[in-house]
């Protein structure tokens, strides 16, 4: 039974075979198929736009000065308005208690020191050198 049916799917694919003919691409298939991968070699290329923008930070730096020096030379001939707020609730509340009894070991307090000198050094190493790496590719 088995034979049968193998010889029949071969007979039905040989037939299949003389029937068709044998396509051949056209003559600029090749240009064509450079042309469509040339297309997509030259897509467009996101540019990095930085979230917040020069400008901003320049406005946002010019603020915190024009704010700090205000404050230096006007700061002590006006009462403060913080004087008025009550400041106690941030030192005296459940969540303080509750960890003031918390003591740490020099060693994870030097570990955590470390490892955020590390990651304050690593981090803008990294970012120059896949913006280098990236700005290669564009």
């Amino acid at each position: 039974m088995n034979d049968k049916a193998n010889n029949q799917i071969e007979k039905l694919a040989d037939r299949l075979m003389k029937e068709s003919s044998l396509e051949s691409p056209s003559m600029d298939f090749t240009s064509q198929v450079m042309a469509k991968v040339d297309a997509l070699a030259k897509s467009d290329v996101t540019a990095y736009r930085p979230l917040i923008s020069k400008r901003v930070w320049t406005i946002v730096a010019i603020v915190m000065v024009a704010s700090v020096v205000y404050l230096m030379f006007n700061g002590a001939n006006e009462e403060s308005i913080l004087a008025s707020v009550d400041l106690s609730v941030l030192s005296e509340n459940k969540l303080t208690n509750a960890f003031s009894g918390l003591n740490f070991s020099r060693t994870i307090a030097y570990a955590v020191g470390i490892l955020a000198l590390m990651m304050a050094v690593q981090v803008p190493l990294l970012m120059g050198y896949f913006e280098k790496k990236l700005s290669l590719k564009a």
